[in-house]
């Protein structure tokens, strides 16, 4: 396990609106700027804070750009050398899928600021018709936010799972990696106490990503005010990790990082006073969302 500092910046736009933008330095010498593509979002996936938000608008491809270069101006002394660009600060990337391509673009071109190509991983909810446009058009790394084993509980914690359900998210994912070469797209699990993470799930899981080039992040869940969800305990995180592992999948654990601040995974944002709608629990899941209320 991992912990250390996080650095939150907050940008004003032009238009007087504020995104975030997280610098995440890794005692490893890896330092990943995490940048956000839009201003809020609209896919109001139920266990992250930005999604409360509602959409306001899409960033331009220069103020995602900009993110990763002030990031380096700002904190390249104290931090070291910028390694890594994620796109999973706010926003659904692949819904502002134009602009992101071009920022990408120029984050990876050799008079911009000439990052690796596989050192850039854009993330995406499962937009089926844009993540195919962008595993066309762009060569930089994909991470889908999986998060589920069954379109009962996708179609409740990501509504994007109504219009593309998970078994289409899958067989696209198997069929455009064909004709990716040496590319594996990591698959992001947010672990939700009683939610998603019985040992069914994960061998559920094993059986989802079977024949597709992966790595799989069990990612724990971090609270902020309004949610519905607890976090697995660690050690039932390592018990499902080891269910994957065992089977032969890569897989990473990550735990809480920079949740004090805000500033971690689907912490990011103001929800203001007119927020998105909290959607049914089916029934099933009741018991294990009334515990952590």
């Amino acid at each position: 396990m991992e912990l250390e500092r996080r650095f939150q910046i907050l940008f004003m736009l032009d238009d007087g609106l504020v995104i975030e933008t997280v610098v995440i330095p890794c005692n490893r010498g890896r330092t990943t700027v995490c940048v956000s593509s839009q201003v809020g979002c609209a896919m109001n996936c139920q266990f992250c804070y930005t999604g409360r938000m509602g959409l306001k608008r899409h960033l331009t491809a220069a103020e995602i750009v900009e993110q990763a270069v002030f990031a380096r101006r700002l904190l390249s002394s104290e931090v070291g050398s910028i390694t890594n660009v994620v796109f999973m600060g706010m926003g659904e990337p692949l819904h502002n899928v134009e602009n992101v391509i071009k920022a990408a673009n120029i984050m990876v071109h050799e008079q911009g600021l000439h990052f690796s190509p596989r050192k850039v991983t854009v993330s995406t909810s499962g937009l089926v018709p844009q993540l195919k446009q962008f595993l066309n058009e762009s060569n930089c790394a994909l991470a889908v936010s999986l998060n589920a084993t069954t379109d009962e509980v996708r179609n409740w914690i990501m509504p994007i799972n109504r219009k593309y359900k998970l078994g289409l998210l899958i067989e696209t994912l198997r069929e455009e990696l064909r004709f990716k070469n040496n590319y594996k797209v990591l698959f992001e699990y947010v672990m939700l106490a009683g939610v998603n993470d019985s040992f069914d799930d994960a061998k559920r899981l094993i059986g989802l990503v079977q024949g597709i080039p992966c790595k799989i992040n069990l990612i724990s869940f971090n609270p902020h005010c309004g949610s519905q969800f607890t976090p697995t305990t660690d050690e039932k995180m390592i018990e499902f990790r080891n269910i994957l592992a065992g089977a032969g999948c890569t897989v990473f654990l990550r735990l809480s990082r920079g949740d004090d601040q805000m500033a971690a995974c689907g912490q990011l944002g103001n929800p203001g006073a007119i927020q998105a709608p909290l959607l049914r629990v089916p029934e099933k899941f009741q018991t294990a969302i009334n515990a952590s209320i």
